[in-house]
């Protein structure tokens, strides 16, 4: 059997983004999903795959247009209590798939949905896949027919597998979807939303804490919204921050259509990275707050981790909370080892690759999704970040760090820490 594909970091750079290896580019080989790669690539997907992002909207419902094939795993998240009456199916069969019929049932499947429903929906999500990506249907007509005829907002959301390598993903895309059903309003100068994330932040993250003392008021974040009402106060904001940047094509539509500007930085662990963009945040915004007890603080623990474990050999994966080569890059500057990464390179996150080859030039990217991964021989390490690394380390120590709160900042990496020293000291 062959072995498994990578190539060092230093071979990587000195390639240069442009001439990155077939191997490590998805779109160019066949698809490997093993049990690591399942959980995000997979109609099944856990996390927020397109069709659980769309519900994001409160009291929202999806219809998923779909072969049987695409929508069969969503009944895994109707079981769940929260996603009861939510998720609707119209399966296509190789007719509607060949002549396109479906579109003409699709109105009146959602007069079934409403008349099973004992609350009328806020609005509603169509989710689509490749299937009418590949017929070119005009679903935003589609989706006017619908409110015309319901009197209920109809907002398209595009699971195509097809667009995941294009520069507006399915993910992406669905984020702009989730917001377009706010309407220009009133701004209020003392309220803000964080964009970026389906899931809030954690609650002790110090970016809460910083924004108030800077005057903030209203710190408003979708996921945080129980009722549609709540919701549509997301327009008041004076600004956006933009933690990811799958979101920034979402902001960017907000401020063409509410005037709300925004502002972008990422979510990032390398200490001295967050205490630079907390600088900037302050300049831009031309207020002050003091982030340097938290930076001090976070360094301590990083020491104190260090002293107690020692140079500590890691494998960082992909399907975690954060970046996988920025991740590894904050273990490499903080005096670990990372033999091995994980990882999709993109424009991004390349620029942290390019630091990571000079400090640890001999540090394996992997692509897990290559076919060759079926040939992996686990590398020699101590302990390993990620879902994707629990599936190729079962008998080492180590964190998933993919649960659904979102860690952001200091906290994220003091936490990050936290559930290492658990995992090492469990073992």
């Amino acid at each position: 059997m062959e072995n498994a594909f990578y190539q060092t970091a230093k071979e990587i750079v000195n390639a240069g983004y442009d001439n990155l290896p077939t191997e490590l580019v998805s779109s160019k080989h066949l698809i490997y999903s093993s049990p690591a790669t399942l959980s995000f690539n997979s109609p099944g997907a856990k996390g927020f795959g397109v069709k659980r992002a769309g519900l994001a909207v409160p009291e929202s419902v999806m219809l998923l247009v779909s072969p049987g094939c695409c929508g069969r795993n969503t009944s895994l998240f109707k079981s769940s209590p929260e996603y009861r009456d939510k998720f609707f199916f119209q399966l296509l069969d190789d007719t509607d798939i060949v002549t396109g019929r479906h579109l003409m049932k699709i109105t009146n499947a959602v007069d079934e949905m409403l008349e099973v429903l004992d609350k009328r929906p806020s609005a509603i999500m169509i989710c689509i896949t490749c299937v009418d990506a590949l017929l070119g249907t005009d679903m935003e007509r589609i989706c006017r027919k619908v409110t015309d005829k319901t009197g209920i907002p109809c907002v398209a959301c595009y699971m195509y597998a097809l667009t995941r390598e294009k520069r507006l993903s399915p993910m992406a895309y669905v984020r702009t979807s989730v917001y377009s059903l706010l309407e220009k309003t009133k701004r209020e100068n003392r309220d803000m939303n964080i964009l970026g994330f389906f899931t809030p932040l954690n609650d002790s993250s110090e970016l809460y804490t910083l924004l108030k003392d800077a005057g903030i008021k209203n710190i408003r974040e979708l996921s945080r919204c129980k009722t549609f009402d709540e919701y549509k106060e997301l327009s008041k904001a004076n600004f956006n921050l933009v933690l990811n940047p799958e979101a920034r094509h979402a902001a960017q539509d907000m401020q063409e259509r509410l005037s709300i500007p925004f502002i972008e930085i990422l979510r990032l662990y390398q200490p001295d990275k967050i205490h630079n963009q907390y600088l900037l945040l302050k300049d831009t915004l031309g207020v002050d707050f003091d982030d340097t007890p938290y930076y001090e603080n976070t360094k301590k623990i990083i020491k104190d981790f260090k002293d107690k474990y020692g140079e500590l050999r890691f494998a960082v994966g992909e399907i975690l909370n954060g970046d996988a080569i920025e991740i590894a890059l904050m273990l490499i500057k903080e005096g670990f080892k990372v033999e091995c990464v994980f990882a999709t390179i993109g424009e991004l996150n390349y620029r942290f690759l390019k630091v990571l080859a000079q400090l640890s030039p001999e540090t394996k990217i992997y692509s897990n999704l290559s076919p060759t991964m079926l040939g992996y021989e686990n590398d020699e390490i101590d302990c390993y970040i990620g879902s994707d690394c629990k599936y190729y380390f079962d008998d080492k120590p180590g964190i998933e760090w993919c649960e659904d709160t979102e860690p952001f900042g200091y906290q994220g990496v003091n936490d990050l820490f936290t559930a290492l020293d658990a995992a090492l000291s469990n073992n």
